[in-house]
């Protein structure tokens, strides 16, 4: 019983981990395309933004090999869709308030 719980719980850690870990590279991602690209209406079809984006998901997997917060045999095409998800989902919504936010400006 108490293996149970403490299997549950490091299940639970790791959910949190992730998740947190592809919201937050999500939104420093569209602070660094504010930035980089800017906020008028022609950065919003600037290609350099999803090349940007593309690496920040990049980058997270083997963040995530390295931290160990998945066993090697523990990671499989649903969890690489969904930190591309999240990460892209948090950079899409914040980037698009920066912009909508810049545009009025």
């Amino acid at each position: 019983m108490s293996t149970e719980s403490i299997s549950d719980r490091r299940e639970h850690i790791r959910s949190i981990s992730v998740t947190a870990l592809a919201a937050l590279i999500g939104v420093g991602a569209a602070l660094v395309s504010a930035t980089w690209i800017g906020l008028s209406s022609d950065a919003a079809t600037d290609t350099r933004a999803l090349m940007l984006i593309a690496g920040a998901i990049l980058v997270q997997f083997p963040l995530l090999g390295a931290s160990g917060i998945y066993d090697e045999d523990e990671v499989g095409p649903k969890h690489y869709l969904f930190v591309t998800f999240m990460t892209f989902s948090m950079w899409f919504v914040t980037w698009g308030i920066l912009l909508s936010a810049g545009a009025g400006s």
